[in-house]
């Protein structure tokens, strides 16, 4: 098996492990809860201080690459 082959198996079995988490009446409380905690909906932006601007949106892109992991599969 080549290495992209071995991936492409490893990241689809990742995907299906997210959804299995988050697709539970628990994993969506979660995910609300990560909304607001991440800043999904908010500016990150603070205009007096460029390090807490990028640590918060260190913060809401881990939430947004969790929601792609979950996002129905386009294939």
């Amino acid at each position: 098996m080549d290495q992209n082959n071995k991936q492409d198996k490893v990241i689809k079995q990742l995907r299906e492990d997210y959804k299995i988490v988050f697709n539970t009446d628990e994993g969506a409380r979660v995910l609300n809860d990560l909304e607001k905690r991440c800043h999904l909906f908010v500016t990150t932006f603070s205009k007096d201080n460029s390090h807490e601007t990028a640590f918060l949106e260190g913060q809401r892109s881990v939430l947004i690459f969790m929601k792609a992991m979950i996002k129905p599969n386009k294939e």
